[in-house]
């Protein structure tokens, strides 16, 4: 602003008061312009102009789209007819574990009999059924079927259990769970707590004796349904389609509401943000009850129609040869994935494929050169964006190490900001007039976004539980008076405006590609711990992707059985959140709000030299906690220890 207020004391000056000619005068500007950094500018500008030119073209594109289906009441369900439309007989789904071939028309006679035999058994649109599958052809089917009649479906993480696992039944306010045969055993671990009213369905091999009491075969019952489309539920575009549930701070998962236009929006951005062709196949290795394989992965099927990969679970010693295989040429990945790609041995098929694009989040800029030279993938297709946040980011060019981009010449056009926190607490750092201050390139920040409720692009849809909402917007963020998005991750942006991932703070960190709730799982601890003190944190390890979990104590080692502590881990944890580091010391220091001053713990981490305290590992193959010596210490830095 200062030097805008020069350049025009000078431009008057030399007009007005000297009387120069304008090419004189614009002479005198573009010394005084260049002179006071301007050159940056132009810099800046020729190496950029093409990247912001494409994204707000691509912003343009979706938003009209956008707009049009708001005004036309458009759904999902409606915008898959189109695809089924177009072409009836194209491959939409193959399911890798039983080479099963899905076309257009038959994904949408198997919706239509899910949509048609809920209706018969009184569900109607509004309701919410909760689906407890594992990866394959039928999951697609089954929430889209519940779709089409307005049933909204509550997407349940696999790997929970126990209190996780029926917490998230209880707050779905579900009115039937449908469950893959295989999770039998874990719903009948709730069974007894469970609603009486709660409908049980099962798919998949049946076997009565291992199912809980009252639970009905789905399948046979879907053959028999009308394969008839039913009759469009008064939904429209910004309505409920379905909830994902992810880890926050308050502990226990919460459903993030996905409304038909958000789950547009993020299909449709990496669409064309990204050049995919309607002929592209995607091999879809990541979970379906995660946006990331349901709505980035699975969207290019139902709504651009592609061909999708379906597999049950990533397996690194099978990637390429499924790519092959089906060939694919669009390949979804996390961080951790393609670390473990690079860790298997060299073998042919790694170079035989025909993959073009790999998409995804979290490729660690020091393996991104490796993973793309290595494997032969011309294209990454790195993205940011949580399931319920209204600023994600594109890295459209694949400039390493980013994450996305916004741009530093029409920064107004994309209305986010990096701005500056106490990193430890998250906290907002304001100015003087109150608006939060927003960080220069090279500082590192929290990534926001300016909430516009009107706006499909910019609305903030937020969770099931109201409440939670309040710890996700901040007002006076922009501007005096308006709302945002707050992420609560950390990232930095160079001159260009790349912005690069640093870290996830405040109360989760990320392992094995999952949101680890430090809160869930504290809980957890204390309570096998006869309720001693615990603090949970997340602690780098070299050569992996996120934050190693690690539990302080406080409590003697010699009073923890911790074979038992394992094997009861097992039973209340999904893997991705038991803590892989465990430390014994005599108290924890807390706060004035009796928080947990987690600071110093973080630095020391599990280093030897900085620890007196015993301190303890989960060993992998003995599948128990063992002390944690010096060689051990030295296998772990080096990459050598799995865990």
């Amino acid at each position: 602003m200062l030097l805008g207020a020069s350049l025009l004391g000078v431009l008057l000056f030399s007009k007005l008061v000297l009387k120069l000619p304008w090419t004189q005068v614009g002479f005198s500007v573009l010394l005084l312009y260049l002179g006071s950094g301007g050159w940056r500018f132009i810099r800046i500008f020729i190496k950029t102009i093409r990247r912001d030119i494409f994204g707000g073209l691509v912003l343009l594109k979706v938003k009209t789209k956008l707009r049009r289906y708001l005004r036309e009441r458009r759904t999902v369900p409606m915008l898959f007819a189109s695809m089924v439309q177009r072409h009836p007989d194209k491959t939409a789904l193959i399911f890798e574990g039983t080479d099963t071939h899905w076309t257009f028309r038959q994904l949408d006679d198997y919706s239509s009999s899910v949509a048609n035999f809920l209706q018969a058994r009184g569900l109607a649109s509004g309701d919410v059924v909760a689906l407890f599958m594992e990866n394959r052809n039928e999951f697609v089917g089954l929430w889209l079927g519940m779709a089409k009649l307005g049933v909204e479906a509550a997407l349940i993480n696999t790997n929970l259990r126990r209190d996780a696992l029926r917490h998230c039944l209880t707050t779905s306010r579900a009115r039937a769970l449908v469950f893959g045969s295989e999770l039998a055993p874990a719903v009948c671990e709730i069974h007894a707590s469970l609603d009486p009213s709660l409908s049980l369905l099962c798919s998949g091999p049946w076997d009565p004796c291992s199912m809980p009491i009252g639970t009905e075969h789905l399948d046979p019952l879907l053959d028999k349904a009308p394969k008839h489309l039913p009759s469009h539920p008064n939904k429209g575009f910004t309505d409920k389609l379905f909830y994902i549930y992810t880890s926050g701070t308050t502990g226990l998962p919460k459903a993030a509401i996905v409304v038909h236009s958000r789950y547009y929006r993020m299909a449709a951005l990496v669409y064309y943000g990204f050049r995919m062709r309607p002929d592209d196949i995607v091999y879809d290795c990541l979970p379906l009850y995660h946006s990331a394989g349901n709505i980035v992965g699975m969207g290019q099927c139902l709504l651009h129609g592609m061909t999708v990969v379906i597999r049950k679970k990533f397996s690194a010693s099978r990637f390429w040869d499924d790519c092959i295989k089906y060939n694919c040429t669009i390949v979804q990945y996390i961080g951790e994935l393609c670390r473990y790609l690079l860790n298997q041995p060299p073998r042919e098929a790694e170079t035989q494929h025909r993959v073009r694009m790999a998409i995804g989040n979290g490729l660690r800029q020091s393996i991104w050169t490796d993973f793309t030279s290595r494997f032969h993938i011309p294209q990454v297709a790195e993205f940011y964006g949580a399931t319920e946040c209204n600023c994600s980011l594109g890295n459209f060019d694949s400039q390493v190490g980013a994450c996305g981009f916004n741009s530093r010449i029409l920064s107004f056009v994309y209305p986010i900001r990096l701005v500056r926190v106490n990193e430890d607490t998250m906290e907002l750092i304001r100015g003087p007039d109150g608006v939060c201050i927003p960080c220069q390139p090279g500082q590192p920040g929290q990534l926001v976004g300016r909430i516009i409720q009107q706006d499909p692009l910019r609305r903030f849809d937020g969770y099931l539980n109201q409440g939670t909402n309040n710890n996700k917007i901040a007002q006076d963020v922009f501007k005096k008076g308006d709302q945002a998005y707050l992420t609560g991750d950390v990232l930095v942006m160079d001159e260009l405006g790349y912005l690069y991932f640093r870290d996830r703070t405040g109360d989760t960190f990320r392992w094995k590609g999952e949101n680890v709730s430090t809160t869930e799982v504290e809980g957890t601890l204390s309570h096998l711990l006869d309720m001693a003190d615990v603090a949970v944190y997340g602690v780098e390890v070299p050569g992996t992707e996120g934050r190693a979990g690690m539990a302080a104590v406080a409590s003697p080692a010699s009073s923890c059985d911790l074979e038992r502590f394992a094997q009861a881990l097992e039973k209340e944890l999904p893997l991705y959140a038991r803590p892989i580091f465990l430390r014994f010391l005599p108290q924890l220091h807390k706060t004035g709000t009796y928080k947990f001053q987690k600071t110093e713990l973080r630095k020391e981490g599990f280093d030897l030299a900085l620890v007196k305290d015993p301190l303890f590992y989960l060993d992998s193959r003995k599948g128990r906690y063992v002390p944690l010596d010096q060689e051990a210490y030295t296998r772990i830095q080096a990459g050598e220890e799995k865990l």
